[in-house]
């Protein structure tokens, strides 16, 4: 049954792309066409994912296509199951939120039916790719997937950047998938097919096996945007339409997530613990440097996509916890961090997508990207405003929505480093948990300023001035995306008790400890140890807002406290320019943490006047990046000697290739 149902979600999102194109010429039916069915499919993929969650065995199924010696296997566990539910529910919110935001794109230079086909063709390789069983299947729809996101990003392809931005994102998606068919080619050399379970049942030693990992890893984590394989994902994600956005941050990359730890946890066997050292590294500094880099950013999207790289982080700090615990025979402590892990995959996608949705009702209302020309939104969008208040709360880790109970959960799993009996990893792990704690504050601090400025005082330009309200299907589906963040906060026994499903199929040991005293408390270790009761964090919450309302709300009658306008310092009335700034806000960090980015800032001369400049760079760009593409662009232009132009030199070229290869043979 879930094999059956999850096919069905991937013929819907096919039939998304495809269905519609007899009717491109009427905007209206090829829009109501390809969302409605996406939507179905979405709705198809959730509940195939529910039903393999809990189901009490695997399904598998073979198809009758493919290679001719290896057909397509298909198969669903709890672990694809959970994936599955991830994809579909953000597939569903944003097929709705969607047919409302392409309307701008209806009278647009390009097709909207270029977008529908590739969103569909998006859509369609991230479930096969959670549902594939097979190497050649795997690569398949990850190149769908790679592909179409690739037509998606360089979708308003009349703009330079957007160019630029989606062949970097190709260059790296292919590079991706070479690494990953290296480490799939590294198992299938010492197994007996290309199928996982044959994969699995390889007889790797120690050696193979961490070469196979590292291949993986650096395949995967190109995807999933870790520190320093990040760079193509802060110039893809804002250019894209902002329901892509969406799906490629919040849905994409946890699919990336999907396949590292089904290649690590599924086919490679046991687990040494040395791999976990680096992933806990290089998550912890793809955490702090995420959020650094986006406190920096005044481009609202390309801030959200620095923050999905610190969020991929935290996620890949729980996995190298896990396999630190794995790799020491600590199951029950490796189950915790995987939980961490996954707990915080499932709220990342949540959560980072309502804040895309917000960010494309402000572009699509305001026509600004850029919080410095921002302001005054909340009297303006206010369902916007209260939607994005719960994400960016939810982002930066605060009770009693969902980023906390995640965090949470990854402090715990560090807090418990002393059980491995290890004198570096006792000071390492700490030292992580340290970095996760800055991180959190930092994150907090970043929407503190990117609510205070887009939000909050007095509309900075025209356009913010004129935002109205976003449309009916978009505000919805930020709304139910606001209302899961704060479920999942409020109750999160129920959902570590279905993650517990995915230990006990990976590792061979649930937490059962969690959820021991019931939905009001979760105690992931021992009751002694810690608690968290996310119930009555809320109740203290509410009393404390409703106790201060009553003393601090103005009163009506005689004695009743006057509002008036705000003080202005004796300057004449307030305008934005009194307002903080984006740049201001974020100064003193800048100041403390400088060596950090590569900053050009000054003074320089205009028309207008004397003009503050300022530029934040990237390291990884400027040292890694740039210097390896100005090699290859030179080793390209040595080559191109060898093509003379002359038809005796070809001709001679082939000669002498046939005279060698003959004296080779023989």
């Amino acid at each position: 049954m879930p094999l059956s149902i999850a096919q069905l979600a991937v013929l819907f999102a096919l039939a998304s792309a495809l269905a519609p194109l007899p009717f491109f010429r009427s905007n209206r039916l090829l829009k109501a066409m390809a969302f409605v069915l996406l939507g179905f499919s979405g709705l198809a993929a959730l509940i195939a994912g529910g039903l393999a969650l809990f189901a009490d065995a695997p399904s598998d199924l073979i198809l009758p296509i493919g290679l001719p010696w290896l057909h397509c296997h298909l198969h669903t566990d709890p672990l694809a199951g959970f994936f599955l539910v991830i994809i579909g529910l953000i597939t569903t919110v944003a097929a709705v939120y969607g047919s409302a935001y392409v309307r701008e794109y209806e009278n647009g230079p390009q097709p909207l039916a270029v977008l529908t086909i590739f969103t569909g063709l998006f859509v369609a390789g991230m479930y096969l790719l959670v549902l594939t069983a097979d190497a050649f299947s795997f690569m398949m729809a990850w190149e769908v997937m790679s592909v179409s996101s690739y037509f998606l990003v360089a979708f308003q392809h009349q703009q330079a950047a957007n160019r630029r931005a989606a062949f970097l994102y190709l260059l790296m998606a292919q590079v991706s998938g070479l690494c990953i068919l290296l480490a799939f080619g590294v198992l299938a050399g010492f197994g007996d097919g290309f199928s996982f379970q044959a994969m699995a049942a390889a007889p790797l030693g120690s050696g193979w096996a961490t070469i196979a990992f590292t291949l993986a890893f650096i395949g995967f984590g190109i995807k999933a945007g870790v520190v320093p394989l990040h760079v193509w994902l802060p110039q893809a994600h804002p250019v894209a339409p902002s329901h892509i956005s969406a799906l490629m941050s919040g849905v994409m990359l946890k699919v990336a997530i999907y396949g590292f730890i089904r290649f690590t946890y599924g086919l490679l066997g046991d687990i040494h613990w040395q791999w976990g050292v680096p992933t806990l590294i290089i998550g912890s500094a793809s955490a702090i440097l995420g959020v650094l880099y986006a406190l920096m950013q005044h481009d609202l999207k390309r801030l959200l996509a620095y923050h999905s790289v610190e969020n991929i982080g935290i996620i890949y700090m729980g996995l190298g916890l896990s396999m630190l615990f794995a790799g020491h025979g600590l199951p029950g402590l490796a189950a915790l961090g995987l939980i961490a892990a996954l707990y915080h995959c499932l709220n990342h996608a949540i959560f980072k997508s309502l804040l895309f949705f917000g960010a494309g009702a402000i572009l699509q209302k305001s026509h600004e990207h850029d919080l410095e020309r921002m302001g005054g939104l909340l009297r303006r969008m206010p369902v916007t405003a209260v939607c994005f208040l719960v994400g960016c709360i939810s982002i930066s880790a605060l009770p009693p929505f969902n980023g906390f109970v995640s965090e949470w959960l990854t402090f715990q799993a560090a807090l418990q480093a002393p059980a491995l009996g290890n004198g570096v990893l006792d000071s390492l792990i700490p030292m992580a948990a340290a970095v996760l704690a800055l991180t959190g504050a930092l994150a907090a601090a970043c929407f503190v300023k990117v609510f205070g400025v887009a939000f909050l005082g007095q509309p900075r330009t025209r356009h913010a001035r004129k935002a109205r309200l976003a449309q009916p299907r978009m505000m919805f589906g930020q709304g139910v995306l606001a209302v899961l963040c704060l479920v999942l906060g409020v109750l999160p026994t129920w959902t570590v008790s279905v993650l517990d499903r995915i230990t006990r199929q990976l590792l061979g040991r649930g937490l059962p400890e969690a959820t021991a005293h019931g939905w009001l408390w979760l105690t992931p270790v021992a009751t002694h140890n810690a608690s968290y009761g996310a119930p009555l964090v809320l109740l203290g919450i509410a009393l404390a807002w409703m106790l201060s309302y009553l003393f601090l709300h103005p009163r009506r009658g005689p004695r009743s406290v006057r509002v008036g306008p705000a003080w202005d310092c004796g300057f004449g009335g307030l305008t934005p320019r009194m307002q903080y700034t984006s740049t201001a806000f974020t100064m003193p960090i800048r100041r403390i943490f400088r060596p950090v980015w590569p900053i050009e800032e000054g003074l320089e001369e205009t028309s207008a006047g004397r003009r503050y400049h300022l530029k934040v760079g990237d390291w990884a760009w400027q040292t890694v990046y740039q210097p390896m593409g100005r090699m290859l662009l030179a080793a390209a232009r040595r080559v191109t000697i060898v093509q003379g132009g002359n038809i005796r030199v070809y001709l001679a070229y082939s000669f002498f290739t046939i005279l060698i290869m003959l004296w080779w043979i023989v």
